[in-house]
């Protein structure tokens, strides 16, 4: 084995890659102490909490549009960048949803997922030595691509006090004259923030003024409740020059697993991308993509999906109040992000979300996902396994009975 030691990539830490213990990604931890205890405790029931997936899979008649697309022969071959016809759905989708009314099929590029294009994205801007500007918590993949080709990654704590939005005003000048990219998440995941206009301004003009790109991540976008609308920032006048949009199929439409997203921007960095996506992939099945084609023409499906997380988060906002908590109902997304106890009355004090979360695990068999960025957090998510909405209401009776017997200090 030490032929390949010394062959290991310094980014990955080079010979001392298999010697040393690496640290889990956290979602793959949580799966995994999930599943632990639920082996430890076969006759409990563990409420999942914790890695926000959809509970349902996806709608039938998209199903049955794979179905008939893959038996197609002429779906076979290889999709390259992608075919105009979901890019078609794709542009009509936003012009329907976001009222982007002067996009056309060149603005739009197709992924293989969300992740895969948020991997690729540095490859088009960063050198060594330059910087992303990456908001704490966040989805952690960019910040590892930037950091893959010799880049540095400044955090923007995402904390209470500035009602979960990064602080753009008080970077060092230093940062900013290296910094390339800045990564923005709205509806945010964990912390259940939704972006505003004017912050989309302000974000605009920072761009502008320092020359910086921004990747805005819409995974969450179409999930909005109440008297939010869906959000896209490129409905910012100028925003299509200086920054670029995500858009999943997994979270909106249930379709986790068939890895299909889209990138949107200017027909200049749309050039850029492809250009680096051409290298990295053949493009995602063809069926699959008129599936998505489809979703995106009947984007009404998605409706039933916020019915039922909006009803699920007056639930759970209600029951953690109830237990203690210091919770909201998210104006958007499935997560809600609660302050964690400060430990069990007369009893052990928790040092950080992390040890809060483990400790509920272990003692209630409720998973949920710690963060300790800015302050410490615990994320509950409402895409638990539940077949009907009094199912809905014996698991939130179950979750109170179970929090109240921790006897937890608020």
């Amino acid at each position: 084995m030490e032929f390949l030691d010394n062959l290991v990539s310094d980014r990955l830490g080079g010979s001392s890659f298999f010697k040393e213990a690496k640290e889990l990604y956290k979602f793959e931890k949580i799966k995994q102490l999930t599943k632990e205890t639920t082996l430890k405790n076969p006759n409990v029931k563990l409420i999942d909490m914790g890695v926000g997936e959809p509970d349902q899979m996806a709608d039938l008649s998209i199903v049955d549009i794979l179905n008939t697309e893959a038996r197609k022969k002429e779906n076979r071959f290889y999709a390259d960048n992608g075919i105009d016809q979901f890019r078609e759905s794709a542009c009509n989708y936003l012009k329907n949803v976001y009222k982007l009314n002067n996009l056309t099929k060149d603005n739009i590029m197709h992924g293989i997922g969300s992740k895969s294009i948020l991997a690729m994205l540095p490859f088009c801007f960063i050198n060594p030595n330059d910087i992303c500007l990456m908001p704490k918590p966040a989805y952690p993949t960019l910040a590892t691509y930037t950091k893959f080709l010799g880049g540095e990654v400044y955090n923007l704590p995402l904390c209470e006090d500035d009602n979960f939005y990064p602080d753009l005003e008080n970077i060092p000048n230093d940062i900013l004259k290296r910094a390339k990219l800045l990564y923005l998440n709205y509806p945010n995941n964990p912390t259940g923030q939704v972006a505003s206009v004017e912050f989309y301004k302000k974000a605009i003009e920072f761009a502008k003024k320092h020359n910086i790109f921004i990747v805005c991540d819409a995974a969450y976008g179409h999930l909005t409740y109440d008297d939010y609308k869906p959000l896209s920032i490129l409905s910012i006048d100028g925003a299509i020059d200086v920054c670029v949009e995500i858009h999943s199929m997994s979270k909106s439409f249930n379709m986790t697993g068939w890895r299909l997203a889209f990138i949107v921007g200017n027909k200049k960095f749309i050039k850029l991308y492809s250009t680096i996506k051409s290298h990295a992939d053949s493009g995602q099945f063809r069926a699959i993509q008129l599936a998505g084609a489809y979703a995106l023409d009947n984007y009404s499906l998605v409706d039933s999906n916020r019915e039922r997380y909006s009803r699920r988060l007056d639930l759970l906002t209600k029951t953690l109040n109830d237990i203690g908590f210091k919770a909201s109902k998210p104006k958007a997304g499935f997560y809600i992000y609660v302050p964690i106890p400060k430990g069990i009355k007369n009893g052990i004090k928790f040092k950080n979300a992390e040890h809060a979360s483990l400790y509920i695990l272990s003692n209630a068999l409720i998973s949920t996902v710690p963060w300790d960025d800015c302050g410490d957090f615990l994320r509950f998510s409402v895409t638990y396994d539940a077949n009907t909405p009094e199912d809905e209401v014996n698991i939130m009776n179950d979750i109170k009975e179970r929090f109240l017997n921790l006897n937890l200090e608020f």
